[in-house]
């Protein structure tokens, strides 16, 4: 690890992709061949196994962007997310900001514990999240 990288990188969290509508989506990817490991309505997301671990795909419904726009595909539309764990999310947070990368927004919380995102120059977006809530979910304790 580099003198200014102060988090480590322990592997994937979740993909997260955006879809307009929840049920339709999970139509599709259970056509597809993935299973639903969880569905929360009430907070947008339904988790998709792949394989035996807990990271997945994470459908994300989304406000449309475009009034008007086609509910499958709005012509402006959040980009995908790529999330990693880390040991905790708020020093990586910290560690970005001292290597001048700048932060989408302060960490937030969500479900396991932690996350912060930031976003290379073409608009991919990059998450760092850790499982302080769920601590049994994590690559290490």
């Amino acid at each position: 690890m580099s003198d200014q990288q102060s988090y480590e990188l322990l592997g994937f969290d979740n993909v997260l992709l955006p879809v307009g509508d929840l049920g339709t989506a999970v139509g599709f990817y259970e056509r597809a061949g993935f299973t639903v490991a969880f569905r929360l309505d009430e907070a947008g997301i339904v988790l998709l196994k792949v394989g035996a671990e807990t990271p997945g795909i994470l459908l994300r419904q989304e406000e449309l962007l475009r009034q008007g726009a086609s509910a499958e595909r709005p012509r402006e539309w959040p980009a995908p997310r790529v999330w990693l764990e880390v040991p905790d999310a708020r020093v990586a947070a910290r560690g970005l900001r001292e290597a001048g990368v700048e932060l989408l927004d302060e960490p937030f919380p969500v479900a396991t514990g932690w996350t912060v995102e930031i976003a290379d120059p073409w608009g991919n977006v990059l998450g760092f999240t850790d499982y302080a809530k769920r601590p049994e979910l994590a690559r290490r304790p």
